[in-house]
């Protein structure tokens, strides 16, 4: 017998030798590695001791019975793929088999064919769960990265999180533009029982409000013109999981109501199609007063308080500006690495600038400032000429000012007013819509309908008006 860590392996168990010897026969000549076990306490014995892809057991044998011996199985190596046979092939039996986490069901007299099938198909799966996994474990390692802050607010904020995410209450994430609440909602989507499944973070902002609905909830078939085909919404996407809803004060009322039934019914209504149940965890986030738009008739009460089970405040970097340091070399090393620079650090001068200044779009306009001085700089630390100008002079950046001409068209004022805002957030679209007082859905839809065009940095040749999202750089922001 090959023992050759690069064939796949099957383990055959069965308290008959006959049956061992046939299928070892069959088996060895399609070019597998075959090992056998005469009961299940030597089956165990094998797992516990060699990589085992797929396992053939009978289901009555004296002792420990095959159903036994899955359930053991699976708690010892639960990638192992098993396929049960009996003499006394029933449906109750495969049922039973199936529930407890067989691959395959098998009934004796056994067919050549059928168990050549039956493994081979075991050992797809098999290989298909392990590059999930590993799939799985690539993209953990950029998503789930740690949340850079050891200032006392930080750390009463990462307190209350990590307790909220033992329930499964929705939580409310309450915070400026650019603090990190889609970071925060994934690290309480890691510590809650939930890990292992799925976190969607959906920015509702950024659908257009004539395709919100099905986005969130799905629709069928010819549903509505230009529904070619079933779409599963996200509620369904994060089934078992936790659905993250960013940006939640920018949902339109009529899609509220569908999203309060979901909360309090846990079941959904794609469009055109019936009502399905799902089981998800919400956690939301905004950065405006949902108390106010409750008042003004723009947010339902009674999803509100449906929401503000579990609000959490994350706090802006000006309330935790012994943060900057920290997050400053986190940001330094990433982008020093993948811009190919050799910058180590920064000077003095250049902290003590960073630390005076009120970083009104928050950790994100940190990094993007960052970013560019890592760029710019000619030595190994960034002085504070690299670092950006409204860092120099924040008196002058307040001051800016765009003019126009009596009889310019209010079109025209708009997409300048918005186009310059951009510019001065560096893309940040939810600081823009607050600086403007304006839904960040008016400014999607104006990028969409092409009325703002994106500006290019001179500088460091980034786009200014680009999209960014809280969290994606693996720091609280």
């Amino acid at each position: 017998m090959s023992d050759s860590s690069n064939t796949p392996t099957v383990l055959v168990v069965d308290d008959e030798a006959s049956i061992q010897q046939a299928l070892s026969k069959v088996l060895l000549k399609e070019g597998l590695q075959v090992r056998t076990a005469k009961n299940g306490k030597d089956a165990l014995d094998i797992l516990r001791c060699h990589p085992v892809h797929v396992m053939i057991t009978d289901l009555r044998m004296p002792g420990m019975s095959g159903t036994d011996l899955l359930k053991a199985a699976k708690a010892i190596t639960p990638e192992v793929e098993v396929i049960v046979m009996t003499a006394y092939g029933t449906v109750e039996n495969a049922v039973t088999a199936m529930k407890q986490g067989a691959y395959d069901f098998l009934s004796k007299p056994l067919k050549r064919a059928a168990i050549v099938a039956a493994v081979r198909k075991g050992l797809d799966r098999h290989q298909l769960v392990a590059e999930n996994r590993e799939l799985r474990a690539q993209l953990d390692a950029v998503t789930n990265k740690a949340i850079v802050g050891t200032s006392q607010v930080m750390r009463a904020t990462l307190d209350i999180a990590k307790q909220a995410a033992s329930s499964s209450a929705t939580v409310l994430l309450l915070g400026e533009s650019g603090t990190g609440k889609e970071l925060l909602a994934r690290y309480i989507h890691q510590q809650s029982p939930r890990a292992a499944r799925a976190f969607v973070a959906t920015n509702c902002a950024a659908l257009p409000e004539s395709i919100l609905e099905s986005e969130l909830f799905g629709h069928e078939k010819g549903a509505f013109t230009g529904a070619t085909r079933q779409r599963e919404g996200r509620f369904v996407e994060a089934n078992s999981g936790t659905l993250f809803l960013d940006e939640i004060g920018e949902i339109p009322l009529h899609v509220q109501v569908k999203l309060l039934r979901a909360l309090q019914e846990s079941e959904i209504e794609p469009v055109g199609g019936r009502v399905k149940k799902v089981d998800f965890r919400l956690v939301c986030a905004t950065n405006r007063n949902l108390g106010a738009e409750v008042k003004a008739g723009r947010f339902r009460e009674d999803l509100f308080y449906r929401i503000n089970v579990i609000p959490i405040r994350v706090p802006p970097l000006r309330d935790r500006i012994e943060d900057v340091p920290l997050l400053a070399d986190h940001f330094c090393q990433m982008y020093s690495q993948k811009h190919g620079k050799g910058v180590q650090g920064f000077s003095d001068g250049a902290l003590r600038l960073m630390g005076r200044y009120g970083w009104p779009g928050n950790v994100r306009e940190l990094e993007n400032a960052v970013e560019r001085a890592v760029v710019l700089s000619r030595g190994p630390l960034v002085d504070v000429d690299d670092l950006p100008g409204e860092l120099r002079d924040p008196q002058a950046a307040q001051g800016r000012q765009v003019t126009f001409s009596i009889g310019t068209p209010l079109e025209e004022i708009e997409r300048r007013m918005i186009m310059e805002t951009l510019k001065f957030t560096r893309g940040d679209k939810r600081l823009a819509a607050d600086l403007l007082g304006i839904a960040t859905r008016t400014i999607y839809r104006k990028l969409e309908a092409g009325l703002v065009h994106s500006k290019r940095d001179s500088s460091s040749g980034t786009t200014q008006t680009g999209t960014s999202t809280d969290g994606g750089d693996g720091v609280l922001h």
